[in-house]
């Protein structure tokens, strides 16, 4: 992906990620934003883990489930992904001949990161009987080497449309991998990958915090690590942990995930406290610095001048699609 900067005189790249202009302060961002969504039929696709303005001036605020199903079903002319970079992957796969751009190409991911293809194929190599099933936060290249595509919403019910004697490898996070074995009866393969924000999360610090709170439930996504799990009164992914506290009766929270999320779960319930849950780190911030990479200037910039946009070779696409759809058409039947 690289470092890059877009030279609009040449259409270039080379150095940041993004469009390094300058925004006037005095512009309204959210006015002009909306003005740009009508002139260009463009949508926006927001995650949970975004900043809050950019959820507000979202058109679908969602989970990697749900991104993955709006972005499938949209008739706009250009998708505008505010995520990180696999998340674009995954709208562009879906959507060959729309145009994909994102705030900034650096936004990647770290459980991405953590599954290099080359040496997924050779892990892979060594498991020749076993089909793979790939949590959505992997790179096309790993999408490609996978039979099917889940995402944590919908992970579960994939495994168990399997035959109970089928062999999976799970990859790339070991965590939810883990969490699955133990929620299924399976024994998968696991790939040994994680989230740098799921596995900062302090046991001590969680459990000092629940004495101090004693009434306050603690929800926790099942990419944290199985301590933090074992603690959990809900564990669910992003949209479930939502849901969840919509319709739980506990007036406290402590949030074992992505801090991004506390701003819709203040919104939907605006009576209710929630606590982010601390990690180890001495800031006691457990944002992920990649989804944040993203800011309301630089999607602006990016609806206006329509980059960065994220292209892809169509033999990779193609392949990546394959399991992508296997997830949709099971997610479809169960009705996720």
């Amino acid at each position: 992906m690289g470092d890059i900067h877009i030279d609009l005189a040449t259409n270039k790249i080379d150095q940041k990620g993004y469009l390094d202009i300058e925004v006037p302060a005095t512009l309204d961002l959210f006015a002009e934003i909306e003005k740009l969504k009508k002139e260009k039929n463009a949508i926006i696709l927001a995650h949970y883990y975004q900043e809050p303005d950019i959820q507000d001036v979202a058109d679908y605020i969602g989970d990697s489930l749900g991104l993955a199903q709006q972005a499938e079903k949209t008739t706009a002319d250009m998708i505008v992904f505010a995520g990180v970079h696999f998340m674009a992957e995954t709208a562009k796969i879906l959507n060959p001949t729309k145009k994909v751009v994102l705030p900034d190409l650096k936004a990647g991911c770290s459980l991405a990161d953590s599954a290099p293809a080359d040496l997924f194929k050779k892990f892979k190599e060594k498991h020749p009987d076993h089909i793979v099933i790939s949590y959505i936060n992997c790179t096309a290249e790993i999408k490609a080497l996978s039979d099917i595509i889940c995402t944590s919403s919908n992970a579960q019910k994939i495994i168990e449309s399997l035959p109970s004697d089928e062999k999976i490898i799970f990859a790339p996070d070991k965590n939810l991998g883990a969490y699955l074995n133990k929620k299924t009866g399976r024994n998968m393969v696991l790939w040994n990958g994680a989230c740098m924000v799921h596995e900062i999360f302090s046991l001590e610090k969680i459990t000092k915090l629940k004495i101090r709170h004693p009434q306050a439930k603690i929800i926790a996504h099942p990419e944290c690590e199985e301590p933090i799990l074992r603690l959990a009164d809900f564990i669910g992914s992003t949209t479930g942990l939502l849901k969840f506290t919509q319709r739980d009766t506990a007036q406290e929270y402590i949030v074992a995930t992505e801090t991004g999320i506390l701003h819709q779960m203040q919104k939907d319930s605006p009576g209710k406290t929630f606590i982010p849950a601390p990690p180890e780190n001495n800031c006691a911030c457990n944002d992920c610095p990649h989804m944040k990479l993203n800011t309301l200037e630089k999607l602006y910039l990016c609806m206006k001048y329509e980059l960065p946009e994220l292209k892809m070779d169509e033999s990779l696409r193609i392949a990546s699609r394959k399991p992508i759809e296997r997830m949709l058409a099971i997610s479809a039947q169960y009705g996720l």
